[in-house]
């Protein structure tokens, strides 16, 4: 066995011709952890992409001129790698995650990456930080794609270069340190998207807005915001950064994804997964009355997985939903997170080896 010291420090250990991190996966959170490489690819004068490749993780040169930092021409993926029990690496759904980039690009005339070209990339840089990878069940290696206009403009107008770049960071089972559960404040002054603008994609731009508006709800205990149409201020939408279900009785809802909703993998996966458990699942318009009133809500994403909300406060009443290990929120829970650790049979065709 052969020890290498990296420039953060890391203690990196090789074994039977794998690497790994020697760092304790007990206490890995979401904290900015530097892996060793990332991809990067960019666009020719003829529309298309050059060869991509591997480069160490590092800063990067990017034109002031550039439509990116002036008009935040930019969409991001976030995308996830599972160690199996086996040692095996896959991840999930990742075509789904290139064809939401390719609409994003449309929208914001950006050049895309095929689906082939996202899901080989992805596979590159997966391997080349496998040793970022936490053991089976301590967590996953987060996968961040972006793309953006990375050549110079004057005046508002599409870059001539657009630049797509993958990096990754080794993260835990919770979220961003809460255990799971979720204890929301519906926003009703403030919404997060408007009809005919870019909630339906994964514009760089849809965030920093309401960023004053959760870091209120935080200081005041809850965990995140849910926000509310920006028309008519009475349909729930999504909370700032996951999707949201109700569930009545054998009936789960979920706002639709119309164009002021972003169409999550999760958020679709688990439709899917609760049609097949005999669920009956309604993408419609959720009056705010309708989720006071639900036997269970719970949010879905990449990052959160599926959570289960705890409680939703509005017009300073809070009340409380059911939790817990016999939920169907928990039920839904298992079933996703055992495809997507390869403890359960993939009959959809969603996983993608990693080798």
């Amino acid at each position: 066995m052969a020890a290498i010291i990296s420039s953060e420090g890391h203690n990196l250990q090789r074994e039977r011709g794998e690497a790994y991190i020697n760092m304790d996966w007990d206490k890995i959170g979401y904290d900015v952890i530097s892996t060793d490489q990332m991809f990067i690819m960019k666009s020719s004068k003829d529309g298309t992409f050059t060869e991509g490749m591997l480069i160490p993780f590092g800063p990067i040169e990017i034109n002031p001129n550039s439509s990116v930092l002036n008009y935040g021409q930019g969409l991001f993926e976030g995308m996830k790698a599972y160690r199996k029990k086996d040692g095996g690496i896959q991840t999930f759904r990742p075509q789904e995650n290139a064809m939401r980039m390719q609409m994003g690009a449309e929208r914001l005339l950006l050049v895309a990456p095929s689906v082939e070209q996202y899901v080989y990339a992805i596979k590159q840089v997966v391997l080349a930080n496998e040793r970022w990878i936490p053991p089976y069940g301590k967590g996953s290696l987060y996968i961040r794609p972006l793309l953006f206009g990375s050549g110079p403009v004057m005046g508002i107008s599409p870059s001539p270069e657009t630049t797509f770049l993958i990096y990754t960071n080794p993260i835990g089972n919770k979220y961003k340190g809460h255990a799971g559960e979720i204890n929301l404040l519906i926003e009703n002054s403030v919404p997060r998207a408007f009809p005919g603008g870019t909630g339906g994609i994964k514009n760089i731009s849809n965030y920093s807005p309401v960023l004053h508006v959760t870091k209120e709800a935080k200081a005041k205990g809850f965990t995140d915001v849910l926000f509310l149409d920006a028309v008519e201020h009475k349909y729930i939408e999504e909370v700032s950064s996951c999707n949201v279900f109700i569930l009545k009785g054998n009936v789960i809802s979920t706002p639709p994804a119309t164009g002021t909703i972003l169409p999550g993998v999760t958020r679709k996966s688990i439709i899917h997964i609760a049609l097949d458990l005999g669920y009956e699942v309604e993408e419609r318009r959720v009056l705010v009355e309708e989720i006071i009133e639900a036997d269970e809500v719970f949010c879905t994403g990449t990052a959160v997985g599926i959570s289960p909300v705890k409680s939703i406060t509005y017009q300073d009443k809070r009340v409380e939903f059911k939790i817990g290990d016999e939920t169907t929120s928990m039920k839904l829970f298992r079933m996703i997170r055992g495809i997507q650790s390869g403890d359960l049979e993939d009959k959809n065709g969603w996983t993608a080896e990693i080798d």
